[in-house]
């Protein structure tokens, strides 16, 4: 088949969800498939556009599996001013769009969201290119803006809701990675989009993101990045990945501040984002905390593999709306997590299946610091947590398992 895959970050953008494309790419690349990838230059770590990328509103790139054709994301620093991210993100989509309808003809053509924007640019090379159109949604907009209090103009949230039903109406499919998040969607779907199509029987597919599992597997914790920080010896509670305006981080530093009392233990914040200057302030004075800047993601085994527990910290009401890729990668890592997330979500519902964790409510610093407590008091309970994260990801996440879901997907719309 030919396919079309539309997604704000690829290779070596470090953003978590490039790495999943990136990876999904390669292993449908892999089974016989040609690929065409539309993206954005690398910008996600800093912000900005990476040396060596600018100059230029779009590069090509050719490939053992096909093609990539990168243009401008018009990149804004600072997350959270909507109107220049929304401005952004429009440059981005449109320029995409127009860069990808034009081509042969393809089989499919799979959009990535967020950005929502990208949902239209898909659709419109779909159409171009006579091609069944995808909707892969990785997290639900407008809902998570809303819910942290970033979009809060009503003119505004009603054109986000609007474009989104709109997507969901002119997709043949929709992917989701959870079942929570198929009943969000669905419920908007009965009742917006487009007349016809939205009722379509078996439209949303439920595809977990997955984890590399030969890059990442279970290793020894005392390694390179334990050498360089200082942590040898030390009980690491972890929080690895993007310090955003989603994750409860006020949630853990009361946590270390509860646990500051035991010497052996360090809590490590390895990430940037839009809310780290405000975790720092707030960590102030306390002396089990550090943080560590995003570090190359050719070393992200060495990082899950430094910890003794890894937290997934989100603020109320996010985890109906977004699945961090982040968990599979801890499961991979064979390490136990304890998720701070909403009672009855797909985060809680996957720790508690795997048996790989402690879920606790979200924003409980109590609950968080006692379940942290419980795993280095019971630390055969918590190297067995461990292992099993490690055998659910291995049948259920792995890169070859996700591939062929996403292969008979677009085989079956191509029939049709």
């Amino acid at each position: 088949m030919r396919l079309v895959v539309v997604t704000p970050h690829f290779a070596p953008d470090v953003a978590p969800t490039g790495e999943v494309i990136t990876r999904l790419v390669g292993e449908l690349g892999a089974r016989g498939h040609a690929v065409e990838v539309i993206t954005s230059f690398p910008w996600y770590r800093d912000h900005r556009i990476e040396p060596g990328y600018g100059g230029r509103l779009t590069r090509h790139e050719d490939t053992p599996w096909g093609h990539i054709t990168r243009v401008s994301p018009f990149a804004t620093a600072d997350k959270r001013n909507i109107a220049r991210r929304a401005a952004a993100f429009a440059g981005f989509s449109a320029l995409a769009a127009a860069v990808g309808s034009r081509g042969e003809r393809a089989d499919a053509v799979l959009a990535v969201s967020p950005p929502l924007t990208l949902g239209a640019t898909g659709y419109a090379i779909a159409k171009a290119r006579g091609a069944a159109f995808v909707f892969n949604v990785q997290d639900v907009y407008p809902d998570v803006a809303v819910r942290l209090g970033v979009l809060t103009n009503r003119p505004v949230i009603a054109a986000a809701t609007a474009l989104e039903h709109w997507c969901y109406g002119r997709a043949d499919a929709i992917t989701v990675l959870s079942r929570e998040l198929e009943d969000n969607v669905s419920a908007k779907i009965a009742h917006g989009g487009r007349a016809g199509s939205q009722s379509a029987p078996g439209k949303i597919h439920v595809i977990p993101n997955f984890v590399d599992t030969d890059a990442i597997r279970p290793a020894p914790r005392d390694n390179s990045y334990r050498s360089e920080f200082d942590l040898r010896g030390k009980r690491v509670v972890m929080y690895a990945g993007n310090v955003g305006l989603s994750q409860s981080m006020h949630t853990v530093l009361d946590a270390a501040a509860a646990l500051e009392y035991d010497d052996d233990i360090v809590f490590v914040i390895n990430g940037q984002g839009a809310a780290r200057t405000d975790a720092e302030r707030r960590a102030t004075g306390l002396r089990n905390v550090r943080f560590v800047d995003m570090q190359p993601s050719g070393r992200l085994a060495d990082v899950l593999a430094a910890a003794d527990v890894h937290l997934v910290p989100l603020k109320r009401g996010l985890a109906a709306s977004s699945v961090p890729s982040k968990v599979y990668s801890i499961l991979a890592a064979g390490r136990p997590v304890v998720a701070s997330v909403d009672e009855g979500s797909e985060v809680s519902r996957l720790v508690e299946e795997a048996k790989a964790g402690i879920a606790v409510p979200p924003e409980d610093s109590e609950a968080l610091t006692k379940a942290i407590k419980n795993l280095f008091d019971s630390p055969e309970e918590a190297a067995s947590m461990g292992q099993a994260g490690r055998s659910f990801v291995e049948g259920s996440a792995s890169p070859t398992v996700v591939a062929e879901a996403y292969e008979a997907l677009f085989a079956e719309l191509a029939r049709a």
